[in-house]
């Protein structure tokens, strides 16, 4: 009876903290969303910022006909794509890490294990090289895109064609893939010359002079992603005690890995192929909201796409508006990221000793 009852105050503190943490990381983004707008260059009042943004949403012209028409251009078609995609972003690629540490059962996945991120790193480099220009803006982001699909078509049909559909069978396509193209990104930047320098920077992340068509595109595969991670929640849930379990209760681990594997390794391509290579956020975030919700991706899920947006939009504001020279996002990330996630493996190892 006693742990019937202490299973139940269990359930219930983590009910509540789930929520709390989720509230908390909605008025948290709201606020980081409205400094993040103010800030930079041209400094914007927050009230003015609130009522550009009212305007916009509302389409009453009148909220904001007492601001001056150049801080509703900064703020409406300057600033704000940037951040909704830095934030989309940071969701997206929080969620892909999230369901790729439930599928391949390791807590070191994120969207990159699979060679995601060589992938669309060698489709960009190639399209900076060759000077393809005919699409537009989105000449480099659909060449990066293409190579991402590519490289998770050649690691589906390296790992299905040995018979071993497992997560180490993966995981080790993945990396024999991603060597070859990285050996290949390293190749074209070798021949580039005066494009190295537009390719070293793409491959360190960027959200500068981001659209609204972007942000809407990234808006899409989060979208998507969210739906078909929440959708299968519980499959994930039950593959972490393993495939044999996991089958004899009514889950089909061949099948739910890999529509899980294709989701999110697209979901990663896309936001891969308008940012670039930003790296630890899908590792990162998924580790950090465990901590407090614990295992159970139907909540791990959600929360983890709001503190990855919360974490990226951060980022991208520090290195845009705070910093006295914008640094590439990606590197960014992998200053903060890198040691911090050094601390939590020790932590975490320590405490099993």
């Amino acid at each position: 009876m006693t742990t019937e009852v202490e299973r139940s105050q269990d359930g219930a503190n983590i009910h509540r903290c789930f929520w709390a943490m989720t509230i908390g990381l909605v008025l948290l983004l709201l606020a980081e969303v409205v400094f993040a707008t103010g800030a930079g260059f041209i400094r914007i009042p927050f009230r003015d910022v609130v009522r550009i943004m009212a305007a916009e949403l509302t389409g009453m012209e009148h909220l904001a006909a007492q601001v001056e028409a150049l801080s509703r251009v900064v703020v409406a078609d300057v600033r704000l794509p940037r951040i909704v995609t830095a934030a989309l972003v940071g969701g997206g690629l929080a969620v892909s890490g999230a369901m790729f540490q439930g599928i391949l059962l390791n807590p070191l996945a994120d969207p990159y294990t699979l060679g995601v991120s060589a992938g669309a790193a060698f489709g960009a480099s190639l399209a900076l090289w060759l000077g393809i220009t005919g699409l537009g803006i989105w000449s480099v982001p659909l060449f990066a895109f293409a190579g991402a699909t590519a490289t998770l078509a050649a690691v589906i049909y390296l790992t299905a064609g040995s018979g071993d559909f497992s997560s180490s069978g993966l995981i080790l396509s993945g990396i024999i893939v991603a060597a070859i193209l990285s050996a290949g990104v390293s190749l074209v930047k070798y021949l580039a010359d005066e494009q190295v320098g537009i390719i070293i920077f793409w491959l360190m992340g960027s959200f500068v002079a981001k659209t609204w068509a972007e942000a809407g595109v990234v808006a899409v595969a989060l979208a998507a992603g969210l739906a078909v991670a929440l959708f299968f929640s519980r499959d994930l849930n039950l593959l972490a005690l393993g495939a044999r379990t996991a089958g004899s209760l009514g889950v089909s681990p061949r099948r739910v890995s890999l529509v899980l594997l294709v989701v999110a390794s697209l979901a990663a391509a896309v936001c891969v192929a308008v940012s670039g290579i930003i790296g630890f956020v899908g590792l990162l975030v998924p580790h950090m909201v465990r901590f407090v919700t614990g295992p159970d991706h139907r909540r791990l899920i959600p929360v983890s796409a709001l503190l990855g947006a919360c974490l990226l939009l951060g980022a991208d504001t520090t290195t845009r508006a705070l910093l006295p020279q914008e640094v590439p996002i990606g590197v960014i990330t992998a200053l903060i990221g890198g040691p911090f996630f050094c601390y939590m493996l020790r932590r975490q190892r320590l405490g099993r000793e």
